[in-house]
């Protein structure tokens, strides 16, 4: 037979942590928060569930101080965290590094996703980016015709190169039905190839305000129009998926109408195409740089020392909490055995078994006097009883029925001749009295 490997505990709960660490490393959830504990240490413990399943959840001081929102049970939201195992207790378990609202949260989360599956696809690819012109007489705008960023637009393209020509192609910068006028001007400016570069954009808002912006339809569009496209979404930090698959990423919409306004000079050219290489060099860098800087951070993360303390402390927090609950229990069943030994201590004290001896001896009293009761009834029938038996069999009864009792002079009675001579003195005992007599006489039967 095979040699069977024979594990501790110990060690399996280290080899499903190290296989779940390494399998699944970062994943996304969205739940519902439960069972949420601020521990003293500053860790969070909670519970992620739906309407089915829960898992339990740690985020870590280092994480959680940068989170913007203030976690509550009940509360929806959407986390980035790494599976792990809590291996003092072989639970499975996550270990959150962001979280954020639902709302706002799963927009990033669908921004993040189909960012991912368009740079997949090759629609921010350096290599299909074309250059922007240098001699620029025609500039096409694809924003609302009565927002902030037109006027911007304009008045900075004025200022600087009054020779410019400007064509609108207005359309919504907001709502459901954004997308579609952006995606249909961006075509139809392609299609007219009126101008040489277009300036897509609009002013400042929240990220559901510039959702149109990060929507496929407007990205293909960008992305197939034969026309360079300058992308100016919001402020300098906002970023749309317009900002990538244009062929230029501009701050602000004032920025994006410096660019269309240079100076037309071979100078200017070259520093433009210099920046352009370099941009794409230090970009192709950060990208190994972060690549790199990713594998790095998940092996520091397996053998990192904060991992073990982060462990610990939540080992430490893990026992702090069933400390408290056995204290709490203990105190529970202490206040539970006093309240018991007061209640048998109460029915010791002297007063109250004064008390019951008191009660027992009255009832004893009144058995005595019913059983003396009883008793003498008992003995009184059975006088009564021995009075009569003795009644029945009295010489005095028999007397009293006209026999009489004879005895000698010396209080013998006399039962035969031969007791009694002739001349001798006898007493007769009648019912009334007694008869002195003098024997003259006796005869026997004969």
């Amino acid at each position: 037979m095979n040699q069977q490997v024979i594990l501790q505990v110990s060690e399996l709960t280290k080899k499903v942590k190290f296989l779940l660490e390494s399998e699944l490393n970062t994943i996304w959830l969205c739940g519902e928060i439960s069972n949420f504990i601020a521990a003293s240490s500053g860790h969070w413990y909670l519970s992620l569930k739906d309407s089915k399943s829960h898992v339990k959840c740690a985020m870590f001081k280092s994480n959680n101080r940068r989170v913007n929102i203030k976690p509550r049970n009940g509360q929806q939201v959407l986390v980035r965290a790494k599976v792990s195992l809590y291996e003092p207790r072989g639970d499975f378990q996550l270990i959150i590094e962001m979280m954020d609202d639902a709302g706002d949260g799963l927009l990033r989360q669908q921004f993040e996703q189909l960012k991912q599956r368009l740079n997949v696809q090759g629609y921010f690819a350096e290599q299909n980016k074309q250059v922007i012109p240098t001699d620029i007489d025609t500039v096409g705008i694809i924003t609302s015709a009565t927002g902030a960023a037109v006027k911007d637009i304009l008045a900075t393209i004025k200022r600087r190169n009054p020779l410019v020509n400007i064509i609108i192609y207005p359309c919504l910068v907001q709502g459901e039905l954004a997308k579609h006028e952006i995606a249909g001007q961006i075509k139809m400016a392609s299609q007219r190839n009126e101008c040489q570069v277009l300036i897509i954009g609009r002013g400042g808002g929240s990220l559901e305000d510039l959702w149109p912006f990060n929507e496929e339809i407007v990205v293909e569009a960008i992305y197939h129009s034969h026309i360079p496209t300058i992308s100016a979404v919001g402020h300098e930090i906002d970023v749309s998926l317009s900002d990538y698959a244009a062929d230029i990423r501009a701050a602000t919409p004032t920025a994006a109408a410096e660019l269309v306004s240079l100076d037309n000079t071979k100078i200017q050219y070259s520093l433009q195409q210099l920046s352009k290489r370099l941009h794409q060099s230090i970009m192709r860098i950060v990208f190994d740089k972060c690549h790199q800087k990713k594998s790095l951070q998940d092996r520091l993360y397996r053998t990192h020392p904060e991992k073990k303390l982060q462990a610990d402390q939540q080992k430490v927090d893990d026992l702090s909490m069933r400390l408290s609950q056995a204290s709490a229990n203990y105190l529970s069943f202490a206040k539970a055995q006093q309240k018991h030994l007061s209640h048998r201590l109460s029915r010791l004290l002297p007063s109250s078994s004064i008390k019951t001896q008191q009660q027992t001896n009255e009832q004893l009293k009144q058995r005595l006097k019913l059983a003396v009761k009883r008793t003498l009834q008992v003995k009184q029938q059975r006088f009564v009883h021995t009075i009569e038996q003795l009644q029945l069999v009295s010489p005095l009864a028999t007397i009293s029925r006209g026999y009489s009792v004879v005895r000698s002079s010396q209080g013998r009675i006399i039962k035969k001749l031969e007791q009694v001579n002739v001349g001798e003195l006898i007493n007769i005992q009648v019912n009334d009295g007694n008869i002195e007599a003098k024997i003259i006489n006796k005869n026997k039967k004969t």
